[in-house]
C-alpha cells in the first residue's frame, strides 16, 4: 500500500477509533455521574471532530496542483491542525464551566469502580492508536495525522490523572476533588491546544526546513555543481510533506545554456535522492552576479 493511501486509511481508522472510545467514555460518565469523567468524554468528542477534520485535510492535501493552486494543496493539513487546536480550546472552556458548577454543588460518583474500568479500557485503546498516528504522521510528514496523535496522547495523560483522582475520591469521600480533577484536565487540554496551533501556524508562515536538512541541502549542492561558480540565496520552506528549495546558481558567462541546464539537472537529481517529496527551482546567473556569500563550488 502506498504511503498516501495508508495515510488516508489511518485517518479513516482514527475516526472509527474515536467514535468507539467516545461511546465507552460516555458510558463511564453515564454510570458514575462524575464531572471528571464527563470532561474526559467531552474531550473524546473533540477527538472525533479532530479525526473528521484530519481525514478531510489528508484527502484534500493529496490533490494534485492545478491552475488555482499551482503549488498544490499541501497546506490544507496545517489549516486542519489549527481547527483542531481551536476545538481543543473550546472543549477546555466547556469543561471548566462544568467543573465550576460541580465544585459549587459536589456529589459523590455512582458505581465508581465500573466507570473506572470502562474508562481505563478506553485509555488503553487511545495509547495504542496514538502511537500509530504519531509514528505514521512523522514518517509521512503529515501534520494533521501527527497532531491527531499528539492530542490523543494528551487525552491519555488527562484520563490517567482522572482515574487516579477518582480513586482518591472513592477512598477519601472528598467529593469536590472530582471537580478539581476536571479543572486540571481542562488546563492540560488548553496547553495541548496552544501547542497544536503554534506548530501549525509555523507551517502556514512558510517555516524553513530543519537545520540538519538545510545542511544536507547545501552539501548536496556543493558536491554536485561541477562547472558552476557558486550558489547563493538558498531558501527552503515546508508545506505538509512537500519541501520547496530555490536558489541562484552562478555559472561562467561563456557557458552554453545546454551546459548550465545539465548542471541543474545533476543538482536536482541528487537533491531528489536526498530529500523526499521536493520541488526545486534554480535561477541561473552569469558570473558577474556572483556574491561570494553563498556556496563556492568552483
Amino acid at each position: 500500500m502506498a504511503i498516501t493511501d495508508k495515510t488516508v486509511a489511518i485517518a479513516t481508522g482514527s475516526l472509527a477509533v474515536g467514535i468507539g472510545v467516545l461511546a465507552l467514555k460516555t458510558l463511564a460518565w453515564w454510570m458514575t455521574g462524575s464531572v471528571a469523567l464527563y470532561s474526559d468524554a467531552l474531550e473524546s468528542i473533540v477527538n472525533v471532530v479532530t479525526a473528521i477534520v484530519a481525514l478531510i485535510a489528508v484527502r484534500l492535501a493529496q490533490r494534485p496542483a492545478d491552475a488555482a493552486l499551482p503549488y498544490g494543496y499541501h497546506k490544507a493539513e496545517y489549516f486542519s491542525a489549527v481547527v483542531v487546536g481551536v476545538m481543543i480550546i473550546v472543549a477546555a472552556i466547556l469543561i471548566l464551566r462544568e467543573a465550576f458548577y460541580g465544585f459549587l454543588e459536589p456529589s459523590m460518583p455512582d458505581a465508581p469502580l465500573q466507570g473506572l474500568a470502562i474508562s481505563f479500557f478506553a485509555t488503553v485503546i487511545n495509547v495504542v492508536w496514538a502511537q500509530v498516528l504519531i509514528r505514521h504522521g512523522r514518517k509521512a510528514r503529515s501534520p494533521a495525522i501527527e497532531a491527531d496523535g499528539k492530542h490523543l496522547m494528551t487525552d491519555v495523560v488527562s484520563t490517567i490523572g482522572v482515574l487516579i483522582g477518582l480513586g482518591l475520591v472513592y477512598l477519601t469521600g472528598f467529593a469536590q476533588l472530582d471537580s478539581v480533577l476536571a479543572a486540571l484536565v481542562a488546563i492540560n487540554i488548553l496547553w495541548s491546544g496552544w501547542g497544536v496551533i503554534r506548530e501549525s501556524v509555523g507551517g502556514l508562515m512558510d517555516v524553513a526546513v530543519t537545520p540538519d536538512t538545510q545542511k544536507l541541502i547545501r552539501a548536496v549542492i556543493a558536491n554536485n555543481a561541477d562547472g558552476a561558480i557558486e550558489a547563493h540565496d538558498i531558501r527552503t520552506r515546508q508545506a505538509g510533506k512537500m519541501t520547496f528549495i530555490d536558489f541562484h546558481l552562478v555559472v561562467p558567462g561563456a557557458m552554453s545554456v545546454d551546459e548550465a541546464h545539465s548542471i541543474c539537472d545533476d543538482i536536482e537529481g541528487k537533491l531528489r535522492e536526498a530529500v523526499a517529496d521536493v520541488q526545486i527551482t534554480i535561477h541561473v546567473e552569469p558570473e558577474n552576479k556572483a556574491k561570494h556569500a553563498g556556496i563556492v563550488v568552483l
